[in-house]
Order: structure tokens, then C-alpha cells, then sequence
């Protein structure tokens, strides 16, 4: 049985988040971006971790098997970006999937954010279903709200609604 804990990102995950996302999206996907592509990953915590905004990574025997980021993009809303689980840890046997999307869920409702986006790419098929699965519905590009920060490889969005008590 393969095990997991779900933390913050800190400094010294740097390395291991980048090792982790990028031959997921070259080798396995072949999407054509690459680290100069995602600021982002060398700025994680200016990025993400301000605001209502956060990043996780899910270490498994001392390394770095999954990451999920949220950004705070205002108006009570939020963008998950950089959701990715390791090939072997992947499914819901595991459930590091479902561990991370809900630590994320978790932390916007706790944090009065109302409404999760995301953007993906028309290859993660599994993604798409995963995300349908978890109560995100798709919609157009057009109905993205004007503040959510898009990605130009993004071609799918959902939306996903939350209920604040």
C-alpha cells in the first residue's frame, strides 16, 4: 500500500515539484512547455502562497509524488493550476488525487472562496473526468469571469460552485 502525506510547499521542495510536473507534461502528454514557460514554478511561494492562495505537495518516502496550487484571483474565486500525481501514484486505489483536489476544496471553504476554476489541455481526458467526478462542470471559454488567469495551452474549463456555512 502506498502512502502519503499532503503538506505546504516549502523552499525545498523546488527541485522536486519541477521533476515532478515537467515530464508529465512533455513525456507523457507532449505538451510543448517547458520551465521558462512557468515562472511560476520558481516563484511559488510569491505566486501561490499569498492572499487566500496556497500550494500543496504530497511526499511519499521522501519524494515528491503530487502538487496542487490554488491561486486567489479575487471576487471570492480561486484557480487551481499545477495539479499533477505521479504516474504510480495515480487512481483511486491511492487516492492522491482525491486527497490533494480536496485539501484545496477544503482550504477555499474555509477561506470564503466561493467559486474554484481551472483550465486544462484536451489530452488529460482522465483529468477531465476526474474533475467532472468532483462536481466541476465545464463551460466555454467565453463564460471564464474576466479575472481568471488563463493559460494559452488551456483549451477545457470548469467552474465548481461551493457552499460556504
Amino acid at each position: 500500500m502506498k502512502t502519503f502525506t499532503i503538506q505546504p510547499y516549502s523552499h525545498e521542495h523546488q527541485q522536486g515539484v519541477i521533476d515532478l510536473i515537467l515530464p508529465i507534461q512533455q513525456n507523457e502528454f507532449g505538451v510543448p512547455v517547458t520551465i521558462e514557460d512557468q515562472p511560476d514554478l520558481l516563484t511559488i511561494p510569491y505566486f501561490y502562497q499569498k492572499n487566500k492562495g496556497n500550494f500543496w505537495v504530497a511526499i511519499s518516502n521522501n519524494e515528491l509524488v503530487g502538487s496542487i496550487g490554488l491561486i486567489d484571483i479575487g471576487h471570492h474565486s480561486a484557480a487551481i493550476r499545477k495539479m499533477f500525481v505521479r504516474a504510480d501514484f495515480r487512481g483511486k486505489e491511492i487516492g492522491l488525487g482525491q486527497a490533494l483536489l480536496e485539501k484545496a476544496t477544503n482550504w477555499c471553504i474555509a477561506n470564503g472562496i466561493t467559486a474554484i476554476y481551472l483550465g486544462t489541455v484536451e489530452q488529460l481526458k482522465a483529468a477531465q473526468r476526474f474533475y467532472e467526478k468532483n462536481k466541476f462542470h465545464k463551460i466555454a471559454a467565453e463564460e471564464l469571469p474576466p479575472y481568471f488567469p488563463r493559460m494559452k495551452v488551456d483549451t477545457h474549463f470548469y467552474e465548481r460552485r461551493l457552499s460556504i456555512e
